[in-house]
């Protein structure tokens, strides 16, 4: 079978036994099992408070805000693991973790302790959504790698689109409990998968030693370095006005703005929005460049973002003015996200794990401190998310000229990347 085209793959990817296709699948699929955590629980969170007996309707969304959160501090262990014991062990620990946890959630006798154990998945699991950009990393670079990423991410965000279908179809038939055994279920489906077919990508010369003096500096080096620090921030800047949304769409559209059992079928088509941009930019990144792709897609976000906050103002705003314009920032997301990704991760090829964990850690848990904080101040309008999207926008793009030296729209290419800052481990 053939490996996966690219003019930069590493010597890792020299006789890939899985083909271009199933290693794109894997990696989504892979990615994809948080994004269902999250999203599939939202036609659920009534019934979870009413079953729980939370009153306090914001309260609720702690079941997504605090996963996200857990995930973004779990993000710093498994990349330095991985660069020391290789990607495919450590995946396969993080899978019997998300498994397990989701059977915990699914027998949770309070709401406190679904609380805790919606932690504990996340942490255990965190290396299911940092390790899979390590893989890319150890076989591809530089727009090569926007583009296995931008396709990795229009599969991943199918699961935003069906999962708020699929946990409301749980529901017609079972409890909300049900929605955790399938994602067992599905947990176990894929890392048996993994366990069969994916081999390991890490370079035996770039192995590093448990060390945290050398993991330190590692992590360090890719969170300060700048052309890389300003698209972290900024990416998670825009990631954070999306989890903004989530954390408040059950309440704003199925409820302020009356979507009712419409809901689930408006959020997939935002998701849809988002994976048909991630498409495009699979198509034209290699063409135009990551940096001219995501920095126009930035300032039509903040444009956007403007609209939103005009139509905000009127006490009359409809939900058919509202979707339009969050589904048009979706889509923006879906030329940003991945390039940003690419571009701050493409000077670490040697720590390429440790690099992944100390970026998503910051992308995530900045993205889902903020996002909770922005769904936090609902106030039964739109006006807090609107006002939230415009300074993320205005946020982000003050970074990106950081990183960038105040220029936009250059097709540079980051200097020769950096291998293992001390030496090679055994």
């Amino acid at each position: 079978m053939r490996s996966p085209p690219s003019s930069a793959a590493s010597p890792a990817s020299a006789g890939f036994p899985i083909g271009y296709f199933e290693f794109v699948a894997m990696m989504a699929a892979t990615m994809a099992l948080q994004a269902l955590a999250v999203d599939a629980m939202l036609p659920a969170l009534g019934l979870i408070a009413e079953d729980l007996g939370v009153s306090d309707p914001n309260r609720r969304q702690l079941v997504v805000g605090v996963f996200l959160v857990a995930a973004g501090i779990g993000s710093l262990l498994p990349g330095p693991l991985s660069d020391r014991f290789g990607r495919r062990r450590v995946l396969l620990v993080c899978f019997g973790g998300y498994i397990a946890m989701a059977l915990g959630c699914a027998a949770a006798p309070s709401f406190e302790m679904l609380i805790a154990l919606r932690v504990a998945q996340a942490l255990a699991s965190a290396g299911l959504s940092v390790l899979p950009a390590a893989v890319i990393r150890d076989r591809h670079a530089g727009d090569a790698m926007a583009r296995i990423l931008s396709t990795v991410s229009m599969i991943f965000m199918i699961a935003p689109m069906v999962a708020p279908t699929l946990g409301q179809s749980v529901l017609l038939f079972a409890g909300w409990r049900a929605i955790f055994g399938l994602l067992a279920l599905l947990g176990l489906i894929i890392g048996g998968w993994i366990a069969l077919r994916l081999p390991e990508t890490l370079d035996a010369t770039h192995r590093q030693p448990i060390r945290p003096g050398v993991i330190a500096r590692n992590m360090v080096a890719a969170a300060t370095h700048r052309r890389s620090a300003g698209y972290v921030v900024g990416g998670s800047l825009t990631f954070a006005a999306l989890l903004g949304y989530i954390n408040t769409s059950e309440q704003l559209v199925a409820e302020h703005f009356g979507a009712g059992a419409m809901f689930p079928l408006l959020f997939g088509a935002t998701a849809l929005m988002m994976s048909s941009a991630s498409f495009l930019n699979a198509r034209i990144v290699e063409r135009f460049g990551a940096r001219r792709v995501s920095q126009s897609a930035l300032l039509l976000y903040l444009v956007f973002s403007c609209v939103q906050y005009v139509q905000a103002q009127s006490p009359h705003e409809t939900l058919w003015q509202f979707m339009p314009v969050i589904a048009l920032n979706a889509c923006m997301l879906g030329f940003i996200g991945a390039n940003f990704s690419s571009i701050a991760l493409q000077p670490f090829a040697g720590t390429a794990g440790a690099a992944s964990s100390v970026q998503a850690f910051l992308r995530m848990v900045i993205a889902a401190s903020l996002g909770i904080i922005i769904g936090q101040s609902y106030d039964n309008t739109a006006r807090p998310l609107a006002i939230a999207f415009v300074a993320c926008g205005v946020g982000a793009l003050a970074l990106v000229l950081f990183s960038e030296k105040g220029r936009l729209f250059t097709r540079r290419e980051p200097a020769a990347p950096r291998g293992p800052r001390h030496g090679t481990a055994s």
